[in-house]
């Protein structure tokens, strides 16, 4: 199968899948969006989602947000990790919206990664989701699904993003990015693999993702039941027992 070929597979599955993609973060506006998407550097979106209303019933914008302390900030969302880093970054991005966009959240991916705590990741996902900017977010969960896939080489983040981008229609990149990560969280996640449900990596897969996917399924499987093993080996082309 070519990558053409698997792309359109790709789309085709997760549409069947994922008709609708809600935004995992919960939010009101762009600002409370890219606070949320800060926040969920190295934390889930289910524990960014029972941090936020906390401190937006405080400051749900930059005016109130810079009323607030760094180390007050810094107590509402301890939970959700790095928050000596994320506080300050919060704070003072904040101060620079209001001094240089009137307390709006810039719509340029140049004037959102200039923002503290911003990079490539979050500009993206602000830009597509409050915005509807076409743009392709590449977080732990795509790189490595579309590596798996074959789709990009097992390189970075920055061309696994060439590479969706060039695979995928634009008009698809704002729902799609949504349906990969939805597909590698409930099929597919890295630390409990899931060989018996996860089909895309089964029919799309290079051999090495295959192979990878069957190994670490047989590790976690029950000792002794060949059936289930050579049911799975058989769905990856691997020789049963």
């Amino acid at each position: 199968m070519t990558k053409k070929e698997k792309g359109q597979y790709i789309i085709d599955e997760l549409e069947k899948l994922y008709p609708t993609t809600p935004i995992p973060l919960d939010h009101k506006d762009p600002y409370t969006l890219l606070i949320a998407v800060l926040l969920s550097a190295q934390c889930t979106d289910k524990r960014v989602n029972l941090i936020t209303p906390a401190l937006f019933n405080l400051a749900d914008n930059p005016f109130d947000m810079i009323k607030l302390t760094v180390p007050e900030i810094r107590a509402i969302i301890r939970p959700c990790g790095l928050s000596p880093r994320k506080s300050q970054a919060i704070f003072t991005l904040s101060e620079m919206l209001i001094e240089k966009y009137g307390g709006e959240v810039p719509q340029s991916f140049e004037q959102l990664e200039e923002l503290p705590g911003v990079g490539h990741k979050t500009a993206s996902v602000v830009m597509s989701q409050a915005f509807g900017v076409p743009a392709f977010p590449v977080d732990t969960h795509i790189h490595r699904l579309l590596v798996r896939w074959g789709i990009t080489p097992d390189k970075n983040v920055v061309q696994t993003e060439k590479d969706a981008k060039r695979i995928f229609p634009e008009e698809l990149w704002n729902k799609l990015h949504l349906q990969i990560i939805f597909y590698g969280r409930e099929y597919s996640p890295s630390r409990s693999p899931k060989a018996d449900v996860d089909f895309m990596t089964q029919e799309i897969g290079t051999a090495k993702a295959k192979k990878a996917l069957v190994s670490r399924y047989i590790s976690t499987s029950s000792k002794g039941d060949s059936s289930t093993t050579n049911a799975v080996n058989r769905k990856a082309g691997q020789p049963v027992e």
